[in-house]
């Protein structure tokens, strides 16, 4: 290996995550002998942008410093798909009403935990899972029973292609460039970045921290309210457990793909391959056949795993 590509591993140790998918995606091809190859990168990819959205909603929190994430996000997702679908009532009409319904009902969980966390006085953490109680009891009392389809101009839309590439997953690319223009470009992506490396010092240097950590816990709600509204579409319907895989997931890529637990550090490349990596790892584990408590076992030990080694990479 050349020294220059050796320095890039040692230095982006996101970069594993890549490979880690690449890896695993060879090992099942060679298992089916090359069939679903392409199939399975097209699935990869479609399954992957609901881990990179509601990872981008992860990542500016934690980013903020230790002990900030939003553990309300599962819940957060699984009211907003089912505010979305009822706004949209099935028609094709209601789409961007469904949507923005959706994305407000997000914005206001993200509001509200801002607020616990600010008036209250109370950990992120602490705040952010006694939140996640309330909004779930509130989809409970909204969405039960809930079944209704999505528009099909809306369904159409989430898992539409163009040479095997899901339009959404080029969307979803498109928005995590604007992301990452964001988090490195603006007075606000900096703002995080100084505060999770120094509050005190960003506040002593003019920032004002406390409008920033209300900006970025309404952005991770808002995301996470945009994200249930996509994933009742492609998944043909809501359901307040739509969410609930997308807590472990999110923090999982926001680790894996570079961003340090500690705060003040940011990577969004790192993101796809993080969230490539483990619906690849899934995909492989089901077209081995293995059990799902195996699967469950397996894909946590291997997370466990990533994120202790991530996790001991020393900041550069």
């Amino acid at each position: 290996m050349r020294p220059g590509a050796r320095l890039s591993l040692t230095t982006r140790p996101w970069v594993w995550s890549y490979i880690g998918a690449l890896l695993v995606w060879l090992a099942a091809v060679t298992f089916t002998r090359g069939y679903g190859a392409g199939g399975m990168v097209t699935a990869g990819l479609a399954l992957a942008v609901f881990s990179v959205i509601a990872s981008v909603a992860q990542m500016f929190v934690i980013t903020l410093g230790p002990g900030n994430v939003d553990l309300s996000l599962p819940a957060n997702i699984g009211l907003a798909s089912a505010v979305a679908m009822k706004v949209m009532a099935g028609s094709d009409s209601l789409i961007a009403a469904g949507l923005v319904a959706a994305l407000a009902s997000g914005i206001g969980i993200g509001f509200f935990n801002y607020l616990l966390i600010r008036l209250l006085r109370i950990p992120p953490i602490i705040a952010t899972l006694s939140a996640s109680f309330i909004i779930q009891s509130i989809g409970i009392s909204y969405g039960r029973g809930l079944q209704i389809k999505p528009p099909p101009g809306f369904a159409d839309f989430t898992t539409a292609q163009v040479a095997g590439i899901p339009w959404l997953a080029i969307g979803t690319a498109i928005f995590t460039i604007g992301i990452g223009v964001l988090l490195h470009r603006t007075i606000y992506g900096r703002s995080v970045l100084a505060i999770g490396q120094n509050p005190r010092a960003a506040w002593l240097a003019g920032v004002a921290v406390e409008r920033t950590r209300c900006a970025t816990y309404v952005l991770s709600g808002a995301l996470g309210g945009i994200c249930g509204a996509l994933l009742a579409g492609y998944f043909r319907g809501s359901s307040l457990e739509i969410g609930d895989e997308y807590l472990l997931t999110s923090i999982a890529c926001v680790v894996i793909g570079g961003t340090s637990v500690s705060g003040g550090k940011a990577n969004v490349p790192g993101l796809w391959g993080a969230a490539l990596f483990l619906v690849l790892l899934l995909t492989m584990l089901n077209t081995f056949g293995v059990s799902a408590g195996i699967r469950l076992v397996v894909t946590g030990l291997v997370i466990i795993g990533v994120i202790v080694a991530a996790g001991g990479q020393k900041p550069g």
